[in-house]
């Protein structure tokens, strides 16, 4: 049977230099593919595409992931913004929401990343804190620190001890979108992970960067529901 086909949104930089080029560039870092291809999953990169196409690019996948990268634009959740806030990648959130309204839609599997997870939590009708102080240790610096599972929660099945994470977000989820429940708490309360409550559908969100980290579970959990899609009929 064929690997899962994964979809992995990509960052948009303005520019990128490499070589002799300085060009405007859709990229991921590659710890991205290289945890899905760990996993059990083949990869490949959804660069923002026209909101109307997301169905149309879904119909030939069989799970998603939603990258890190920057600041959700508060406007998409009816807040103003903090100065403390990033600039808005429209075109970027555009795409995403597209994507997962989609994949919902679809019952496709969900990972969000960082950005991933408040985009999925934005999709759903949630909120955001704009800025927590203290949470990026420096710039391009990711910082571990411990999560906690929620007892009874999906990701708690996966992990189900404490666990040590890489980190790097001055955001963080406020009030959860419309089916979503927090499943992971940092110390501080600070949620880490959300994901549907409905245990028929693989959707879950993580603050963290597993592409850090040498820890492959929540990924892996991604691809196996994948394969389950892959196995059905179209």
């Amino acid at each position: 049977m064929p690997r899962p086909l994964i979809g992995i949104t990509t960052y948009v930089e303005e520019s990128t230099r490499y070589a002799v080029w300085d060009v405007p560039t859709s990229l991921v870092p590659t710890g991205y593919y290289e945890l899905v291809q760990a996993a059990g999953g083949a990869a490949v990169l959804l660069p923002p595409d026209e909101p109307g196409s997301a169905a149309e690019v879904l119909s030939r996948l069989d799970g998603l992931v939603v990258a890190g990268g920057p600041d959700v634009d508060p406007v998409r959740y009816g807040a103003d913004r903090d100065p403390r806030t990033g600039a808005p990648a429209t075109k970027r959130d555009e795409w995403e929401l597209a994507l997962i309204e989609a994949a919902l839609a679809a019952g496709l599997p969900v990972l969000g990343i960082c950005r991933g997870m408040q985009a999925l939590n934005v999709a759903l009708g949630g909120t955001l804190i704009q800025h927590i102080d203290g949470h990026v240790a420096a710039p391009g610096v990711m910082s571990w620190h411990p999560v906690r599972p929620v007892e009874g929660s999906r990701y708690a099945a996966l992990v189900p001890e404490e666990a040590e994470v890489p980190t790097y977000h001055h955001q963080a989820v406020e009030r959860l979108g419309e089916g979503l429940i927090a499943s992971a708490h940092a110390v501080d309360g600070t949620v880490e992970a959300i994901e549907l409550g409905d245990p028929g559908r693989w959707v879950l969100g993580v603050q963290w960067h597993p592409e850090r980290d040498k820890d492959t579970r929540v990924m892996s959990a991604l691809v196996e529901a994948a394969s389950r899609t892959a196995a059905v009929p179209a």
